[in-house]
This record gives structure tokens, C-alpha cells and sequence, in this order.
């Protein structure tokens, strides 16, 4: 099992940019000095929900700081960036790192940030799979041209191509956030493993890799392929002595932080947003992640491997919003759960 954190530098009521992402910055440290496999990163624009607006970037300067830890993003908005320009940092990073990044990519919303950038809501409605495309091929191939809708352009050598890395990996593994079946069918047909939301349980993970598995038969992917499929499930993670504890520091930090960056948030074309309930919505997440003893995150982290035949996972870990409370949170997270986990 490989047990990582995840980060979204979120700006907590109160607090300044700079502190959520010194704490974003602080924590990855942390996680490598306690054992963790990995950091993924979250991006974001324009809200307080997460201050990192470009997880590439951060995730170059966590691996010029750490010697071990895997690095991803979680995840790189494909339809508001390059695919090649997104392919060419991502070669860059493979190659330096001694291939310790992993690429996680996905839609994004419909946000004001197509706005923004230029790209329209077209990319997001209809052109991730190009974009999705155009990024593998970059990654894989020694050159490559643009013939899509959305991109086109003369053919043009890959420089740096990832299969220069002076290790046995060819390139950086690209992995695909999926919500919907549609977006589980994409990622299957490309043999790409999917990274799973903290928004659903573990029933529903499970049936997200079902469906995943028998689109890649379909698609004539082998069995070890299959079964080596490395998914990621993204959870919450907070461990105290006793579990009223970790629920009430949760509870009592998340909702504030909820309320003001998922109401940050603005669509591009006006359309309706539901939102959720910042308390009900912590108390679900509470509910369905390791959250209490390290014996019971242990237990909880053990249950939803079996269920969902997933072995890797993103924790966020900084729901206290504090940054002393994060660094023991990973560094117990290392010290008193990963030994369960053998």
C-alpha cells in the first residue's frame, strides 16, 4: 500500500495566501520525513479553496527540496493549459527527478478561469479528450503534430523526450481525476489510471474500477495490465488519541473554510452552482475516510483497499488549517499508521 498526502495550500478563514501555501510547502517536507510515498497537489484560480494556481510549478520546487518522495499533481486542468506546454514541464520534471512525478490531469469546471485564459467553454465541454490526447502522445512519442479541432500544428520534435531519463521509467506516469462513467471510459481506453474523488465512498470507488476494468478489456488491454492498473483514491485524514477529537478539529475548522472557497467559485456562463453544506458536507467526509486512532485509520485505510482493489492514496491532511496540528498530523500519520499497513 502507498499512502501519500494531498495539498491544496487552502486558505482557511483568517489567514493570509502566503501562510496556506508556506503550510502547503511545509507539510510535503513533513511527509517525506515521516515516510510517506507521496505529495499530490491540488490546483486552483481565482478562489481561496486552494491558493496554488499552477500544481506544476509547486510540485518542481517539492522535488528540488525532497530526495525520495513521488511528487503529482492533483491535478493539472487540461482544458485551461497547453497539452504540449503541460507535456514539455512534465518531461522536464520526469528527467530531473530521477522519475519521482507523476502527472494527474483533468476537466476542471466550468469555471471563470476558461474565461480567463482564453480557451472557452468548448475545451471544457467537448475538448478534454484531445487535449488528453495530445499531452500522451507528447509523452510517448519522439515527435508529434497537431490534427485535432483544437490544435493544430506542423510536426516538431519532443525536447526533452521523457524516454531520455537515465532511469528504467520511460516517462512520467499520467493518471485521469474521473467523477462520471464518461470519464472512467476515457481513462480506461487510454490504459491511464484514474484518481478517485474524497467526495465518494468506498462502494462507489469500487464500481468506478469495475467499470474502468471491463472498458479496458474491451479496449484489448491484458490482464496484467488490468490488474496492475495503479488507481488512486483520494481521501481525509486527520488522527487523534481519541476520534471525537478528530472529528471536532475538523469540524470545527473545515466548515469556515468550505463556506468561502467553494462559494468563491463563479461560472463562465452564469449557470446555476449548488452548493454544499460546509458542516454536513465535513461530517460526510468524516464519516467516509480515516478520521480518529491511528488503529482506526489504519483499519479504515485497509477496508477500502479490499473494497475498492485500490492501493494507493492522496490524504489531505491540512483540514485543521493549522500548521503545527498538520506536521504532527503527517508525522503520526508515518509513525503510528503506516506500520499497520505493513
Amino acid at each position: 500500500m502507498h499512502v501519500g498526502s494531498f495539498v491544496l495550500a487552502a486558505q482557511f478563514p483568517g489567514q493570509g495566501q502566503g501562510e496556506a501555501l508556506h503550510r502547503a510547502v511545509r507539510s510535503a517536507e513533513v511527509a517525506e520525513e515521516a515516510g510517506l510515498d507521496a505529495v499530490w497537489l491540488g490546483e486552483h484560480h481565482f478562489v481561496p479553496y486552494g491558493t496554488c494556481p499552477s500544481a506544476i510549478t509547486l510540485a518542481a520546487l517539492l522535488l528540488g527540496r525532497t530526495r525520495r518522495l513521488r511528487v503529482g499533481t492533483a491535478v493539472s486542468v487540461l482544458p485551461t493549459a497547453h497539452p504540449v506546454a503541460l507535456g514539455e514541464q512534465a518531461a522536464l520534471l520526469h528527467l530531473t527527478s530521477g522519475g519521482r512525478f507523476s502527472l494527474g490531469v483533468g476537466r476542471g469546471g466550468p469555471w471563470v478561469d476558461l474565461e480567463v485564459f482564453g480557451s472557452g467553454l468548448e475545451a471544457y465541454e467537448k475538448g478534454f479528450p484531445e487535449s488528453l490526447d495530445l499531452l500522451v502522445r507528447w509523452l510517448r512519442e519522439p515527435s508529434v503534430a497537431g490534427t485535432g479541432e483544437r490544435f493544430t500544428f506542423r510536426e516538431v520534435p519532443v525536447v526533452p523526450r521523457p524516454s531520455e531519463s537515465l532511469t528504467d521509467t520511460s516517462g512520467p506516469e499520467v493518471v485521469v481525476a474521473c467523477t462520471s462513467p464518461a470519464s472512467v471510459r476515457l481513462a480506461a481506453e487510454r490504459g491511464l489510471p484514474m484518481l478517485l474523488g474524497m467526495h465518494v465512498g468506498d462502494e462507489e470507488k469500487a464500481g468506478m474500477v469495475a467499470l474502468w476494468r471491463r472498458h479496458a478489456r474491451a479496449c484489448g488491454l491484458g490482464a496484467g495490465e488490468i490488474a496492475g492498473a495503479a488507481h488512486v483514491s483520494a481521501g481525509l485524514c486527520q488522527i487523534a488519541d481519541r476520534r471525537t477529537d478528530a472529528v471536532e478539529a475538523l469540524t470545527k475548522a473545515m466548515p469556515g473554510w468550505l463556506r468561502q472557497g467553494l462559494d468563491a467559485h463563479v461560472t463562465v456562463d452564469g449557470r446555476p452552482r449548488p452548493m454544499r453544506d460546509p458542516l454536513a458536507y465535513t461530517e460526510l467526509l468524516c464519516g467516509l475516510h480515516p478520521v480518529g486512532t491511528p488503529r482506526l485509520c489504519a483499519d479504515r485505510l485497509a477496508a477500502t483497499s479490499e473494497r475498492t482493489g485500490i492501493s494507493r492514496f492522496a490524504l489531505l491532511v491540512e483540514g485543521s488549517g493549522d500548521l503545527a496540528a498538520t506536521e504532527e498530523n503527517v508525522r503520526r500519520l508515518g509513525a503510528e499508521v503506516l506500520p499497520h499497513l505493513g
